[in-house]
């Protein structure tokens, strides 16, 4: 998607991802803003990230943890994940797939953090 597109499809992000790359990038906007569709399959592997992150389901449930907490999730619930806090789907449906906003400037990881 380029900055004079106004629309990205769910049923075209959906397309362009698969059991080997389940995030793909479909709109950045400079080093600030990054929206990938995710669509994980059987496990999700993802590791923490060094921006903040928002997910937007769009399809499927299931169960996140972020740090300690968990919670379930249905479409259209949002999830916030700071930056470089562990998370990640640990239950999903076959249908599940998320919005993925990277939004801000990469941080560093604290002192101390893995």
């Amino acid at each position: 998607m380029s900055d004079s597109d106004i629309q990205v499809k769910l049923s075209d992000a959906a397309a362009l991802v698969s059991a080997d790359h389940p995030a793909r990038i479909v709109f950045e906007q400079g080093s600030e803003v990054t929206v990938e569709l995710y669509a994980p399959v059987g496990e999700d592997r993802q590791t923490p990230h060094d921006r903040d992150e928002l997910y937007i389901v769009a399809t499927g449930e299931g169960t996140f943890r972020r740090g300690e907490e968990v919670v379930s999730f249905t479409p259209g619930d949002m999830l916030y994940v700071p930056a470089h806090v562990p998370h990640r789907f640990e239950t999903f449906s076959q249908d599940f797939k998320a919005w993925v906003i990277f939004y801000g400037p990469k941080r560093l990881a604290p002192t101390g953090a893995t």
